[in-house]
């Protein structure tokens, strides 16, 4: 079995009882949540202010498919809103462990019917495969696909739209770094992530060790010649723990990364921010642990359906590297929720995650970075 699932599934084993995450909120509209350009009235150099993120969650939008009694859970989406359409790639976890699938649909009321292709049929092939990354890479009018099969893999295509076109995967470094390499020399490192500026391409990930590491190369000779990894960020286990994405603030000097944390409420987000990619990542203000999004500050508008907010991405502002978000646009996280029974035990891998969106109410410190 790959090093990482043994690891994965040693986390723990779960049982039920759903966190309270507060409150009812009016309504769960999901729909008209197509990627905008960028707002021309942004402030630029203003740094974040303290304001809170509150969020109102969907239903589960999207499950692992009727027929694939096999597949437990779906989890890690990433998304593009493409020529009209909705593409998100995620993990699928099931009893031959874990892979990826594809998705697509025009409104977001048509994600729990549409189709999940299994990536294993394509030619990324069968194995591990887990935790995508989606973007197209423009100075090669590329699609690329980011996931880990134990090291970061990449696929790459020019028809996202086709799941079998897809190459076989590559690696991005041709051994595993001594920076990554814990005191028994095993890789610590997962959930990997891309983003560009004009100059450099850099691939952050996190190690399941209180550790956010980022690698660089340069954009032209991307996906090669990515160099050691550093540490960027050294904090507790639970506190620092995975799923890392990161933003470039549309309008803005500004940066955004999400990491994933652990509470007793639950899976959160905690968010940092700077003003270049290889800069000094400062916590936004506004709440405690500087909280993104969790079981504190997500309503629901019936049934609490998640325990906390699990591995997600924002949809962005556009479909290429520099990964923009929008701040004149209402912010909108896709996630993994946790829609456990009550008194039932779970396996690791038997955990049914479900894909929700989550969408910002009021103002909040990203979206005071837009001022019209």
């Amino acid at each position: 079995m790959n090093k990482c699932n043994q690891r994965l599934i040693a986390l723990s084993i779960f049982t039920a009882g759903l966190a309270g995450c507060g409150g009812s909120s009016a309504g769960s509209d999901t729909t008209g949540l197509a990627g905008a350009s960028p707002g021309s009235g942004v402030s630029g150099n203003t740094p974040a202010k303290a304001l809170p993120f509150e969020w109102k969650s969907s239903e589960p939008l999207i499950k692992p498919p009727a027929d694939r009694a096999d597949i437990f859970g779906v989890k890690d989406p990433s998304i593009v809103y493409h020529d009209g359409r909705y593409h998100v790639f995620m993990t699928t976890a099931g009893k031959n462990g874990w892979g990826m699938a594809y998705t697509s649909f025009a409104n977001w009321d048509e994600a729990p019917k549409a189709p999940q292709f299994m990536l294993d049929k394509s030619p990324i092939g069968p194995g591990y495969r887990a935790a995508p990354q989606v973007y197209y890479f423009a100075p090669q009018k590329l699609w690329y696909l980011i996931y880990q099969g134990g090291d970061p893999l990449y696929s790459t295509t020019s028809n996202i739209a086709d799941p079998m076109s897809w190459t076989a995967p590559k690696p991005f470094y041709a051994a595993v770094p001594a920076s990554v390499k814990d005191e028994k020399g095993n890789a610590a490192w997962l959930d990997f992530w891309n983003i560009c500026d004009d100059k450099k391409c850099y691939l952050f990930f996190t190690g399941d060790n209180g550790r956010f590491y980022r690698a660089e190369t340069t954009l032209a000779r991307f996906p090669e010649g990515f160099a050691e990894p550093v540490v960027v960020l050294d904090e507790k286990r639970d506190d620092v723990f995975e799923a890392s994405n990161t933003y470039k603030i549309a309008g803005t000097n500004q940066y955004l990364t999400l990491i994933e944390a652990m509470s007793p409420s639950g899976r959160y987000f905690r968010a940092w921010t700077a003003d270049r990619l290889d800069g000094s990542w400062q916590p936004i203000p506004g709440a405690p642990m500087n909280r993104f999004a969790g079981a504190d500050n997500v309503k629901f508008n019936d049934r609490i359906w998640s325990e906390g907010v699990s591995h997600g991405e924002m949809v962005r502002a556009g479909i290429d590297q520099t990964l923009a978000i929008d701040p004149c646009k209402p912010l909108q996280f896709v996630y993994q929720g946790l829609d456990m029974e009550k008194g039932k035990n779970y396996e690791y891998i038997e955990l049914p995650y479900r894909l929700g969106v989550i969408t910002a109410t009021g103002p909040n410190a990203i979206s005071e970075l837009c001022k019209k």
